[in-house]
C-alpha cells in the first residue's frame, strides 16, 4: 500500500522548528532546566501511542472510544483532588519526575467520542442530546481551571456539528446565542485575572507593567526580528529574561524574533500545509463518521495556531493556548502528535469495509 509522505513531512519540519525555538528559549533565565531533553523526549514518547493507533486501525479505535472517553474524564475530574497548580491554573497531575496536563488526552478522546456519537449525521434534536451529553461533562470539568482550554474544546465541537451536517440557520442561531451568553453572562463570573487577560490586548499598555507586560514584550520580540531576524540563538528578549513564557505561550515571538519575517511566513506556510492536508483527508473519506474526526482535528489544530499567533501580535486575547508542536510541553506534544497519528491511521483504512 502506497503512504502519502507529504502529511508526515510536515509534521517533522514543524518539530524542527519547535525544538529549534525551545533549544534557544532555552537560554532564558526564566526557563526551567533541561526543557530541550523533554522536547526531545516527548517527540520519542509519542511513538508509543502512534504505533499502538497504527497496530489497531479505524475500527478497533472508534470500538474502543467510549473507554478511552470515560478514562479521559476521570483523570480531568482527579485534578480537582490531586492537581498541582501552575500559573494559577490546578489542571497538572505529577507523574514521578514528569508532569503532564489530563486536559491533553481529553482532547483527544472527544474528538473521538462525538465522532463516535455524530456518526450518523444530523438526526434531529436527538443529535444534540447525545452530543451535549458527551461535550458538557468535559467542557464542565475544564472551564474551572482552563477558560483557554474549555475555548479550544468549544471550537471542536462547533466544528464537529458542521461537519454533521446541522442546519445552517441553528448554526447561525447558536452564534447569536454566544455573542449574547459570553459578555453577559459568562465573562462577569470569570476570575479578575481572567477577565484581564482576556482584554488586555486591545490597550496592553494600560497596564504595561502588570497584564499588559506580556503583550508588549512579545510584539517588541516580534517588532525587532525585522525582516531576516537577529539569528539562531541570538535573540536579546528571551534570552535576557524580557519576553514571559518565552518557550510555551510565546514561542512564536521567540522564532520571529531570530528567524524575522521570513522565518515567519516559513512556519505559516507549514501551518497551511498541514491544515490542507487535514481537510484533504476529509474531502477523500467516503463515510461522514470519518470526515467529523478530520474536521474535529482540524478545528482543535487550526484554532490554536490562529489564537496562539493572535496573542502573540496583540490582534487576539491572550488565553495561554500553546502553538501546536512548536511550544514546550511534553503531553501537549504527545497529544497532537498523536491526534494528528490519529487522523493519518484513519486516512489510511478509509475504505477498508466498504462495500
Amino acid at each position: 500500500m502506497k503512504y502519502d509522505l507529504r502529511f508526515p513531512i510536515v509534521i517533522a519540519a514543524l518539530l524542527v522548528v519547535g525544538l529549534m525555538t525551545v533549544s534557544t528559549a532555552a537560554l532564558s533565565p526564566r526557563a526551567s532546566s533541561g526543557i530541550f531533553t523533554k522536547q526531545l523526549l516527548g517527540v520519542a514518547l509519542a511513538a508509543l501511542p502512534i504505533g499502538l493507533l497504527w497496530w489497531a486501525g479505524r475500527d478497533r479505535i472508534y470500538r474502543y472510544a467510549p473507554h478511552l472517553f470515560a478514562a479521559a474524564l476521570g483523570l480531568q475530574a482527579s485534578t480537582f483532588v490531586i492537581g498541582k497548580e501552575v500559573n494559577g491554573q490546578r489542571n497538572w497531575i505529577l507523574l514521578g519526575p514528569l508532569q503532564f496536563q489530563p486536559l491533553e488526552i481529553l482532547k483527544f478522546a472527544l474528538i473521538l467520542m462525538l465522532a463516535v456519537v455524530l456518526a450518523g449525521g444530523y438526526k434531529g434534536l436527538s443529535t444534540y442530546a447525545r452530543a451535549f451529553a458527551v461535550f458538557l461533562p468535559a467542557a464542565g470539568l475544564v472551564v474551572v481551571h482552563d477558560f483557554g482550554g474549555a475555548m479550544v474544546l468549544g471550537v471542536m465541537f462547533g466544528v464537529m456539528l458542521l461537519a454533521a451536517r446541522i442546519p445552517a440557520w441553528h448554526a447561525l442561531v447558536a452564534v447569536a446565542a454566544l455573542a449574547v451568553v459570553v459578555p453577559t453572562v459568562l465573562y462577569p463570573h470569570l476570575e479578575p485575572y481572567q477577565q484581564k487577560r482576556l482584554t488586555i490586548f486591545l490597550d496592553p499598555y494600560a497596564d504595561p507593567r502588570g497584564a499588559g507586560y506580556q503583550v508588549i514584550q512579545s510584539t517588541i520580540a516580534v517588532g525587532s526580528g525585522g525582516l531576516q531576524g537577529k539569528g539562531y540563538k541570538q535573540g536579546s528578549q528571551s534570552h535576557n529574561g524580557f519576553l514571559p513564557e518565552a518557550h510555551t505561550d510565546f514561542a512564536v515571538s521567540t522564532w520571529l524574533e531570530e528567524q524575522g519575517f521570513v522565518g515567519g511566513v516559513i512556519v505559516l506556510v507549514l501551518y497551511g500545509a498541514l491544515l490542507w492536508g487535514l481537510a484533504g483527508m476529509a474531502a477523500e473519506a467516503p463515510r461522514l463518521q470519518d470526515q467529523i474526526l478530520f474536521a474535529g482535528v482540524l478545528g482543535q489544530v487550526g484554532f490554536q495556531v490562529i489564537e496562539n499567533v493572535g496573542a502573540a501580535l496583540s490582534v487576539l486575547p491572550l488565553t495561554g493556548i500553546t502553538l501546536p508542536l512548536i511550544s514546550y510541553g511534553l503531553s501537549s506534544l504527545v497529544s497532537t502528535l498523536a491526534t494528528l497519528g490519529l487522523a493519518y491511521v484513519v486516512h489510511r483504512d478509509r475504505f477498508e469495509g466498504q462495500l
